[in-house]
């Protein structure tokens, strides 16, 4: 399995599948598209309208790897599903993180 990271000008570019107006805001796992290609699954409870969402989803994260909300800038996908996020400073959080979803995945 890929990773939904990888090397990109300035930082670390990530792949995230948002599925928006979800129950609540969360880090959900890993998904592996039909071409194979990985992102990270984030769940949030903002709605797709005039950015809300994505706004939502950069916080997600910065809350689940530790990290300041301005580590995390969306580079692409800013009114689709499939977003790249930029990752600045010390991505050790986000790393850790993904490796705990990866480790998750391999128990089931």
């Amino acid at each position: 399995m890929t990773s939904p990271l990888r090397p990109g000008r300035g930082g670390l570019l990530l792949a995230v599948r948002v599925t928006p107006k979800s129950s609540r805001d969360e880090v959900s796992g890993l998904h592996v598209a039909s071409d194979g290609s990985v992102s990270l699954a984030v769940k949030v409870t903002a709605v797709p309208d005039k950015g809300m969402a994505n706004k939502a989803v950069l916080e997600t994260l910065a809350k689940a790897c530790r990290m300041p909300k301005s580590a995390f800038a969306l580079v692409s996908g800013e009114t689709d599903r499939n977003k790249t996020i930029l990752v600045t400073g010390n991505p050790a959080g986000l790393e850790a993180l993904i490796a705990g979803k990866v480790n998750a995945g391999k128990e089931n």
